[in-house]
This record gives structure tokens, C-alpha cells and sequence, in this order.
């Protein structure tokens, strides 16, 4: 009896979990993973609603792609818990897989193949009959562009045109949910609008949740919410319009400002810069700070001063700084 009264309680409090974790796409709560001495993601919180475009962001080693490893089940997390799609990452691995599509970092085609022999064993493995998998297709060969490379070997596509395929091959299967692991990396600027106006086009068509990992930072402007991560742990997050706004109005970029009394001088009036090398980038409040006079003035005393808005790459050097995911 004490076993299935155990069995029951169980049950019933995977059964809240997945209730609790509904509301969201994705939620993670206190996601740790380590690799022997090092870890590569500490105490991560996460909570994603459904139908959002999300990035998760930082330079190499940051811990993203560990991340969405974890979150699609193909590595277990050290500690903490998560769901996707209401499941529990750990104990429904199954079924979370049937619902995500999963595009890598490298290619999963083979390049012996033609692309719709790609697609047509992909549909196979995701158990797609070929009376769904024929007109589905069709459907996204059409919408990225590919439907003249159908019978084409995938070895002899460009690179752009292969990344374009590794998409339609992640969502062949109508995921809930879309992991993008790093989709234009190793691709020239061509390529990577290229893909992002397919994902676009794919975001608008299917309104799938998106989760994007990048360390290209201007590839997350379009994103609803965005989280930053440093050596695994999570330094900020919010909507990249909100974080951006938040930095003040302009950066100013001062060059060569090599006495010390200007340097004291403009920090006295502007507050501590970051220093990158012989530059002091200082952030601007507000649109009706004098910048003009400012720069008159710094203008027998500098190598040179600039002034531009600022942007995503901007809030990470900023929260990098602050000291809330710095070196360890």
C-alpha cells in the first residue's frame, strides 16, 4: 500500500509540474551542467511563453549550446529541472523530442543524397506518413526558395542553400518548438540575411515558438526577449528594445585621451566608461545632452571622438562589465 500511495504522490506532483510548466514553452528552473571541473551552465532560470521568438546570447563558450543540448534531451543536466512543451525534460524525453525541431550548429544532411530523399527519410524517421510528408514538402521547399533544387545532390548546393534545407529538415514534422543553435554561422553576409528572411517567412507561416542561440548580436533585434549568458550563468535579460534603451540615448566613443585630466574630466561628467584600449566609450543619457559642445571641446585634446546609438553588442559589454558575469 505504502508503494502505491509513493507511486500516486508521484504522479500527482509530475502532473502539477507539467500544469505549472503549461503556461510556457520552455521553462527551466536552477539548470546546471558540468563537465567534469568545468561548468559550462550554472543555476539557469528560464521561462519562454508560447509563440515568442527568444535569443539567448553570448560569445563562444557562453553556455548557450549546452544549453538548448539539455533542453532538447540530448545531455542531461548536472542539477536543476526543466520542461518543454509542459514535459519534463528528464522524464518524458520522448515525448519532448516529438515535440521540438532542432536545427544543429553543423549540418545533419547527407550530401549523397538529393534533398528530397533528405526530407523524405527525415519525415520517415519523424513518422510522417508519405501522403503528409509529400504536400509538406513541397510546402517548405516552396517557402525557402528550393522547390528548382528538389532533385538536386545535397553536396552541390552553396552553403546558404544547405543551411536553408538543415530548417526545412527541423520542421518537417510540425515541431511545437524550434531550437536554432547558431543557424547562419560560417556564412557570409548574403547568406545570413538570406536565412533570415526564410526564418521569418517560416516564423510568420507556422507561428511556432523560436528559440535562437547567436553570437551574432544584431541577429536578435527582431527577437521578443532575450537573455544574456557569460561563462554559463545568466547576466541580464529582457526585450532587446528595453535593454538597448536602457543603455541612455547615444554612446560616445572617445579615442586617445591620453591625460589624465580629461579622462577625470569626462567621468566627472559622464560617469565610468568601459575602457577598450586607447578608447573610453562612455554612454549618454538623454537626447538633449550637449554632445556637440562636448565634442568641440574634446577636439584639441583627443585623437578623436564619435558618436552613434546604441545596440545589443552594446548591453553586453555593458552587463559584462557591471561585474554580473565577469571573470571567474
Amino acid at each position: 500500500m505504502g508503494d502505491v500511495t509513493a507511486e500516486a504522490a508521484i504522479g500527482r506532483a509530475a502532473a502539477d509540474a507539467r500544469a505549472e510548466a503549461a503556461g510556457a514553452a520552455v521553462r527551466a528552473s536552477g539548470l546546471h551542467k558540468r563537465f567534469g571541473a568545468l561548468t559550462a551552465v550554472e543555476g539557469l532560470d528560464l521561462e519562454i511563453p508560447t509563440g515568442r521568438f527568444f535569443g539567448l546570447l553570448g560569445p563562444n563558450g557562453s553556455g548557450k549550446t549546452t544549453t538548448i543540448h539539455m533542453l532538447s534531451t540530448l545531455i542531461r543536466p548536472t542539477a536543476g529541472r526543466a520542461w518543454v512543451a509542459g514535459r519534463d525534460v528528464l522524464s518524458e524525453p520522448v515525448t519532448v523530442r516529438r515535440a521540438i525541431g532542432l536545427v544543429f550548429q553543423e549540418s545533419a544532411l547527407d550530401r549523397s543524397l538529393t534533398v528530397e530523399e533528405n526530407l523524405t527519410f527525415t519525415a520517415a524517421l519523424h513518422d510522417v506518413a508519405p501522403r503528409v510528408a509529400r504536400p509538406r514538402i513541397g510546402e517548405l521547399l516552396e517557402l525557402f526558395g528550393l522547390t528548382d533544387k528538389r532533385h538536386v545532390i545535397v553536396g552541390r548546393l552553396s552553403g546558404g542553400m544547405r543551411r536553408a534545407l538543415d530548417i526545412v529538415r527541423g520542421v518537417l514534422h510540425r515541431p511545437r518548438i524550434l531550437f536554432l543553435d547558431e543557424p547562419t554561422i560560417g556564412l557570409d553576409v548574403i547568406n545570413r540575411r538570406a536565412i533570415w528572411r526564410y526564418i521569418d517567412r517560416l516564423r510568420d507561416h507556422e507561428g511556432m515558438t523560436v528559440l535562437l542561440t547567436t553570437h551574432y548580436l544584431e541577429e536578435a533585434e527582431d527577437c521578443h526577449q532575450v537573455v544574456f549568458l557569460n561563462q554559463g550563468r545568466l547576466i541580464g535579460a529582457g526585450s532587446p528594445r528595453e535593454m538597448v534603451d536602457g543603455l541612455g540615448a547615444y554612446i560616445l566613443e572617445v579615442e586617445g585621451a591620453e591625460s589624465a585630466l580629461v579622462g577625470a574630466e569626462l567621468r566627472a561628467r559622464l560617469g565610468e566608461p568601459l575602457e577598450e584600449g586607447e578608447k573610453l566609450v562612455f554612454r549618454i543619457p538623454d537626447e538633449d545632452f550637449p554632445l556637440a559642445a562636448l565634442q568641440d571641446q574634446l577636439r584639441a585634446r583627443v585623437k578623436g571622438s564619435h558618436v552613434r546609438r546604441p545596440d545589443l553588442n552594446d548591453v553586453y559589454l555593458w552587463l559584462n562589465s557591471a561585474g554580473s558575469g565577469g571573470d571567474r
